[in-house]
């Protein structure tokens, strides 16, 4: 009896320590929710051993997200990495888009700050808000950011030659001083509207005369010496044209052989309208270098478009063959009239044209990839999880590397080493970014940010998937989130509150991952005490693009009867409070927010922000016009009766439900009236 009594204490003592560890983790509140980071970047270096990474992060004395610039190097021993450190390269809060170069030497970035004279870049381009952005170079060993490019036009894409010794980058077309000064003598301080746009040239800069010009520079500055034409100049001196478009000029990448560049145009002003805008273009650096072309220097040349669809391409890169050019679409289709599917990986032949979707058969989204050679490692949704995958060829299935439950996300893949780099979080895990030392040995990789620690540290929400049959027997899901301290499967987990919280999008799901902002913001709600329903509705990724597809022509009305039904099960099933239920959204959440709250007056109270209540003045003041149309099923003179039906503002008589309204003045999505 002694001894047993004895060793029961012993063993308790591990569970009675994690108990109360579990017990002691502090509330989240709401200063450590927003004073998260994000890391809207990651670049990792060709030989893999390093990563550069962006945060972004509040800062509420200057009342900015600042962006900074930060690189972790791994410890390497014989071929093996081990745990390395993270340094900050910079400090101005304004920083973002590093790339390396090839050789590893340096880190070229996009940054809108002070110039080297210590007046900020704030001259009047048309295209562009604030300050202006402009091209640096800093050594991964420190030292100062050394600025590259000068002018009144921010540069909008950059890329690295080959031989790392030469930096590509778009900007808006360059107007002389007397082309300037001739148009504002006739327009003044009227503003031209589109008329006055201008395209995008690419210029080729030589990194070692660039650097020293730099220098130059900032010894002239101290004298004063710079006379009225090169401080007003838009050109960076010693930059040669290569190519003009008509268009802006988005996502400029080499190809790994150095003879081509490719790019993604857009609208000039960078709004929506056209799906035509956005196309992929390819230049031939080589043939536009030659002797033959040698005395045409300063006539840029013609880029040639590879593809022609009502598709929006995006993240272009080369594969190793210089020849494909990977690119996803996020909204549109390559194959035919505009229709809306979930995000594909496809890649184009630079010298055919053709292009071909990868994995055709996987039902999910593509959410991000990494070239591997002519192959690609890519994060793709399926559900509530974002798992990796490799993509041998297009005609391959993906083969799943991991099955640890989260969101993968930004792949990042090097040059010349097997290893990857990506942000990953779950409910429970915060973002951080990680590195792995090749992709089967994700379930290994190691966090080399911690940022998030306060996060992690405080009493985070768990939750779990839930499924429910609609109406038309189609299965549909969506995550529960509830409270901390209360297990889903718990005796507890019973009648509670319930706060619907809906995704925008609607081309977008909810699933299993953390993060902390304004739009997301699932975790402070359930701290709160609220358990969050969460519906990936008709219309969500994950599911195949016939369940997005669903969604038209009935834009408000199907989804509302898959959310009301998933409320309906929750309230069968014991699990919510039917006299204590709320809802809420953004964006498309908020335009279902609108719809739901004329459908039901079982709401307690609603929060909608920019969320439209009508779609014939909201189809006239979108700039994505031929989304709407398409969700609707034609423009408003030819669907009348369907953007009637499909519109709260008619039902708005039905409204019983206390409803607090958010919108932006400068949203030019979703017209503030509309709200």
């Amino acid at each position: 009896m002694k001894i047993r009594r004895s060793l029961l204490p012993l063993c308790a003592i591990p569970l009675l320590i994690s108990l109360a560890a579990a017990n002691s983790r502090p509330k989240l509140t709401l200063d450590t929710f927003f004073n998260s980071v994000s890391y809207p970047a990651v670049a990792i270096s060709p030989d893999g051993n390093s990563v550069a990474v962006v945060t972004e992060r509040a800062d509420w004395d200057q009342q900015i997200f600042r962006h900074d610039l930060w690189l972790y190097r791994a410890n390497v021993n014989g071929g093996e990495s081990k745990a390395g450190s993270l340094i900050q390269l910079t400090q101005s809060g304004h920083d973002s888009e590093p790339k390396w170069s090839p050789d590893g030497n340096w880190i070229a970035f996009l940054s809108e700050r002070k110039s080297s004279s210590g007046k900020d870049c704030d001259a009047d381009d048309d295209d562009d808000k604030g300050e202006i952005s402009q091209l640096y170079v800093i050594s991964p060993n420190g030292g100062e950011a050394i600025q590259l490019t000068a002018g009144q036009a921010s540069v909008h894409t950059f890329s690295w030659a080959a031989d790392s010794r030469t930096l590509y980058y778009a900007t808006r077309q360059p107007w002389g001083k007397q082309q300037r000064d001739a148009y504002k003598s006739e327009w003044k301080d009227v503003l031209q509207y589109r008329t006055a746009e201008r395209g995008d040239t690419i210029f080729a800069l030589q990194l070692a005369a660039a650097m020293a010009h730099n220098f130059s520079e900032a010894e002239k500055e101290s004298t004063k010496e710079q006379s009225d034409s090169e401080k007003e100049s838009e050109e960076t001196p010693g930059a040669r044209p290569v190519a003009a478009s008509p268009r802006r000029i988005e996502d400029l990448n080499t190809s790994p052989d150095g003879r081509k560049l490719a790019f993604i145009s857009n609208a000039i002003n960078q709004r929506q309208e056209k799906v035509e805008d956005v196309e992929i273009y390819e230049v031939d650096v080589a043939r536009a270098s030659s002797p033959a072309t040698a005395g045409h220097e300063n006539k840029p040349a013609e880029p040639r478009r590879l593809t022609h669809n009502q598709a929006v391409e995006g993240h272009i890169r080369w594969a190793s063959d210089s020849r494909q050019i990977f690119f996803t679409v996020e909204v549109g289709d390559v194959t035919g009239p505009y229709r809306d599917l979930q995000p594909h990986l496809y890649w184009v032949d630079s010298e055919t044209g053709a292009v071909e979707q990868w994995a055709k058969d996987f039902t999910g989204e593509i959410v991000s990839y990494g070239v591997y050679g002519n192959g690609a490692v890519v994060a793709a949704r399926l559900g509530t999880e974002v798992q990796m995958y490799a993509a041998s060829s297009p005609s391959a299935s993906l083969e799943k590397f991991a099955d640890q439950a989260g969101t993968y996300d930004r792949v990042e893949t090097p040059l010349r080493s097997l290893r990857v780099a990506f942000v990953y979080s779950s409910l429970s895990k915060p973002e951080e970014v990680y590195l792995a030392e090749g992709t089967n040995l994700l379930n290994q990789a190691r966090p080399i940010t911690s940022f998030n620690q306060p996060l992690a540290a405080s009493d985070l929400p768990q939750g779990k998937p839930y499924q429910w049959k609609a109406d038309d027997g189609t299965h549909v899901e969506g995550m529960l989130i509830y409270p901390p301290g209360i297990a889903p499967d718990s005796p507890a987990a019973k009648h509670m509150p319930m706060f619907t919280f809906i995704h925008g999008g609607p081309a977008d799901a909810w699933g299993n991952f953390f993060e902390a902002d304004w739009y997301h913001y699932a975790a402070l709600a359930a701290t709160r005490g609220w358990l969050v329903f969460e519906p990936n509705y008709r219309g969500s990724t994950g599911y195949g693009d016939t369940f997005l597809m669903q969604i038209v022509p009935q834009i408000v009305s199907r989804p509302g009867k898959d959310i009301l039904e998933g409320v309906d099960a929750l309230v069968q099933d014991g699990i919510a409070d039917p006299d204590r239920l709320t809802i809420g959204g953004y964006s498309y959440g908020g335009y279902m927010t609108n719809w739901l709250i004329t459908q039901s007056t079982r709401w307690k109270a609603a929060v909608t922000g920019a969320g439209a209540v009508e779609h014939v003045g909201n189809w006239g003041n979108d700039d994505t016009t031929y989304d709407d149309a398409y969700f609707l099923g034609g423009r408003p003179w030819e669907a009348p009766q369907r953007y009637h039906d499909e519109a709260a503002i008619f039902q708005i008589d039905k409204v019983r439900t206390p409803t607090h309204m958010v919108a932006g003045a400068e949203d030019i999505r979703v017209a503030v009236l509309e709200d």
